[in-house]
């Protein structure tokens, strides 16, 4: 099968500053090497965000990527969509000459690149979103999604033939938005199984018991609230992951803002900041850790967690998003109502006190992840997926994309000739 993924903003090949994105860009990743060993022909269309970045490149045996020339070279805000036409026209005049037999598009911007480029020919689309803007609001973060992305998902995922949702918490939002449940099928992120397990080196420790924080350093990310519980947790460290690199970490507000507040609930002496943490370095420093906390609101795919678990790392985390799924509550690790650090510090105390409970729990995590993430199982279900779509006669595919294409010109921070 020629499958075509369409990621503007993840190229395996490019720099990914933003934690997000990376995060992103490895899920993306990973599922067209697990494609490809599958036996398929994958192409990654991405937009060039460098001028240093080649027109294609061979990723891997049966992967291909492809950068496209749609707007500056350079990287953009995830919402912006005026370079859209250029991206469209793009792939509309690539599938033309060589259709794929599937195209999958992951975030909003490129569903509706990926519904321009097939509106002719009749391609099914396969939608991944990542994170929902409807999720968003509803869990209160301050990063507001533009009102282009809040109107137009809806129309996106109705308009795809199938939408692969992360988490069961996302295929009930996508209902709400008008979704056919019959057009969703939960997808989760997968994990490397072979970098990420129990065997192989741990990070250096220092006698205390670790707990690990790995998300961005932001208060939305429920940064807070594990520095809160960490003051109830006599003699354990939180080693904190994200951020510039270490040497830069004094430059970054989020980080001098958390060590305030550190000093105010008398715990500054027991965090530990690493700055930024290259993918190598990632499973040792997993390992190393006796729990991951979780304390975000909404983690709409729960890659760290995930890693954690393959990793033998129980994982306590908030009852939102995808770590809902993964993490089975007093067996693979812990699941606590979100923003609440004085229950959380009670459970994570006693289960820390515990050494045998601790390390049932970290066998059942590891062979959890094993037996429902590895990522051959998780290309396997993503093909299962694509097997529900048909192809349809392009007079069809043109009334769906139409249907997305009208609402988007209302906008006006969507150009009218947008492909959407």
């Amino acid at each position: 099968m020629r499958i075509a993924l369409v990621a503007q903003d993840s190229s395996p090949l490019a720099q990914h500053a933003d934690s997000d994105c990376g995060a992103q860009t490895a899920r993306l990743t990973s599922l067209a090497l697990a494609l490809a060993r599958l036996g398929h022909r994958i192409t990654i269309y991405a937009r060039r965000d460098s001028r240093a970045l080649p027109g294609s490149a061979i990723l891997a045996p049966g992967v291909t990527v492809e950068h496209v020339t749609a707007g500056p070279p350079a990287p953009l805000d995830a919402d912006n969509a005026a370079h859209l036409p250029e991206f469209g026209d793009y792939l509309a005049q690539r599938w033309r000459r060589n259709p794929p037999d599937i195209v999958h598009a992951h975030f909003w911007t490129s569903g509706l690149a990926a519904l321009a480029g097939a509106r002719y020919l009749g391609v099914p689309v396969a939608q991944t979103f990542g994170s929902l803007a409807a999720a968003e609001q509803r869990h209160r973060l301050p990063a507001r999604p533009s009102a282009a992305r809040i109107r137009l998902e809806p129309c996106i995922a109705r308009s795809a033939d199938v939408v692969l949702a992360s988490s069961a918490e996302e295929l009930a939002d996508l209902a709400r938005l008008g979704v056919p449940r019959a057009k969703v099928k939960v997808v989760p992120c997968g994990v490397d199984t072979g970098r990420f397990s129990p065997e192989g080196p741990a990070a250096d420790r220092n006698g205390r018991p670790r707990l690990l924080y790995a998300e961005p350093l932001t208060a939305a990310r429920g940064i807070d609230i594990a520095v809160r519980a960490l003051a109830e947790i006599p003699d354990a460290e939180l080693v904190i992951t994200g951020g510039p690199e270490r040497a830069e970490l004094s430059k970054d507000k989020a980080y001098r803002d958390l060590r305030r507040f550190a000093k105010t609930m008398q715990v500054h002496d027991r965090l530990v900041f690493t700055g930024r943490v290259v993918p190598g370095e990632l499973p040792a420093l997993l390992r190393s850790a006796d729990l991951l906390l979780s304390a975000a609101p909404y983690v709409p795919v729960g890659m760290v967690a995930i890693q954690a678990m393959a990793c033998g790392t129980p994982v306590v985390a908030a009852t939102a998003g995808a770590e809902r799924d993964a993490v089975i509550d007093s067996t693979t690790g812990l699941l606590m109502p979100p923003r609440q650090p004085v229950q959380l510090a009670l459970r994570v105390r006693r289960l820390l006190a515990n050494s045998l409970q601790l390390e049932a729990y970290g066998i059942a995590a590891a062979d959890r992840a094993r037996s429902r993430y590895s990522w051959q199982r998780i290309a396997r279900e993503t093909l299962t997926a694509y097997s529900c779509c048909q192809k349809r006669p392009a007079a069809a595919a043109v009334r769906d994309a139409e249907s997305v294409r009208a609402p988007a010109c209302q906008d006006r921070r969507v150009p009218a000739g947008a492909p959407t």
